[in-house]
């Protein structure tokens, strides 16, 4: 039986893609193609990362404040550094920080209203 092996990509629709990527790659460093998209590589990842699945049922209130029906989930090196910067870019802060036993966690609406959640996994803290 074929499997699915990973994430092969984070596809989304944006009243202006460009502009929302240039935002990204200011932001928080998203290495930026031609404007267009960003690649990461497993190497660039802590070794306690990792891609989620998960279908959540359609009535959470997780994705609050947005109202899409999908977020964004983007590791990063320094949870704070991460919540200041995108902050300082005009992004909107959802939440307080989170930790819990597999790493930090914050939360922020883009300029399109997409809420976005960061996760430092615990050996990206060390």
């Amino acid at each position: 039986m074929a499997k699915a092996l990973g994430v092969g990509g984070i596809f989304f629709t944006s009243p202006d893609p460009q502009a929302l990527m240039a935002w990204y790659e200011k932001a928080l460093g998203l290495p930026a193609e031609g404007g267009a998209y960003a690649t990461f590589t497993p190497a660039s990842m802590p070794a306690e990362a990792v891609t989620c699945f998960s279908p959540f049922q359609q009535d959470t209130d997780y994705f609050a404040p947005s109202t899409r029906g999908f977020m964004l989930n983007l590791v990063v090196d320094d949870l704070a550094g991460a919540l200041a910067q995108v902050q300082a870019a005009g992004a909107r802060l959802a939440g307080e920080p989170q930790s819990y036993s597999y790493g930090h966690f914050g939360w922020f609406v883009d300029p399109d209203g997409n809420k976005v959640e960061l996760w430092q996994p615990l050996a990206a803290a060390e």
